[in-house]
């Protein structure tokens, strides 16, 4: 007697929907579109396109709902908040914040990171020892317990979000950078740079550093959505910008207890995360295809 077992395959994807995916992913059009619309030119035009002040509302106009439900305004189009500030202006001027923490915690971690992935990478032995042991406690330290011990030091402000950030962000660049010595540097022309008397520093920064560019840039650009997300989390466990701030982490913890009544005070700034954070790691992709020789026909 024998007996038949049968075997549930996983639901495969439509076949439009895997290449309207993969389309995406290859054109990065829509992309940059949403990061347009959401982050850049938000941050860097919102004194001149946000409609109101962000700081100061009215509490005749507080929790004003959108307005295309009843009680809205086209006056307040994404409605106010609970002390009547103006929901659109606030997340206009959360871009501004989130990209100038972005681009700060990046920058200066990434030149930190890569400082020291090159010269762990280069010279081995007791200094790459050193670094990679760095590296490794950086990477253990609890992102949470580190933003509280800093805030119960010195408050809650945009310098302690930035050293947060950087201290979490160098050990990543350190340790990409530092695989990528490792390869580059039993290359030929690496050999013929030392014979031709080429010293270390040189070697590291005209012939090392400039092999390691594409992979820093991808890191980076991914980096973005990460630092953006990890920013909105402390700030929503007020463990990061301060609470007047206009930031988007701070603006959906405002929202977290009326989110029956008020939903909008939450959403908002929620979907600009989701959509900012999204857009960026799909511009990552994109990168690391486009830059990445091996991956182009795929």
């Amino acid at each position: 007697m024998s007996s038949t077992t049968t075997q549930t395959l996983p639901a495969q994807p439509e076949p439009w929907i895997a290449a309207k995916w993969q389309q995406i992913r290859r054109y990065p059009l829509l992309t940059l579109t949403v990061l347009l619309v959401f982050l850049i030119i938000p941050a860097l035009a919102a004194p001149w396109i946000a409609p109101y002040d962000p700081f100061n509302g009215s509490l005749s106009h507080r929790l004003t709902p959108p307005f295309w439900q009843d009680g809205g305004s086209t006056a307040h189009l994404l409605g106010t908040d609970k002390l009547g500030r103006d929901m659109l202006s606030r997340i206009i001027y959360g871009a501004r914040v989130s990209l100038m923490v972005s681009m700060i915690a990046i920058f200066v971690g990434g030149v930190i990171g890569t400082c020291l992935g090159l010269i762990s990478g280069y010279f081995g032995g007791l200094v790459d020892a050193i670094i990679m042991r760095l590296v490794d406690i950086s990477l253990s330290i609890p992102t949470i317990l580190l933003a509280l011990v800093l805030v119960a030091a010195v408050g809650p402000s945009f310098s302690t979000v930035v050293i947060v950030l950087i201290v979490l962000l160098w050990a990543r660049y350190a340790r990409l950078v530092r695989g990528e010595t490792l390869a580059i540097k039993e290359r030929d022309f690496i050999a013929r740079a030392r014979v031709s008397g080429a010293s270390s520093i040189r070697i590291m920064t005209r012939y090392i550093f400039p092999n390691v560019i594409n992979p820093l840039i991808v890191l980076a650009t991914l980096q973005v959505g990460y630092v953006i997300l990890l920013e909105s989390a402390l700030s929503f466990l007020g463990a990061g910008l301060p609470r007047a701030e206009p930031a988007w982490g701070v603006m959906v913890s405002d929202g977290r207890e009326l989110i029956v009544t008020a939903w909008w005070v939450s959403m908002f700034p929620g979907l600009a995360i989701m959509l900012t954070v999204m857009s960026l790691n799909l511009l990552g992709d994109w990168l690391r295809d486009h830059l990445d020789p091996r991956l182009r026909n795929l």
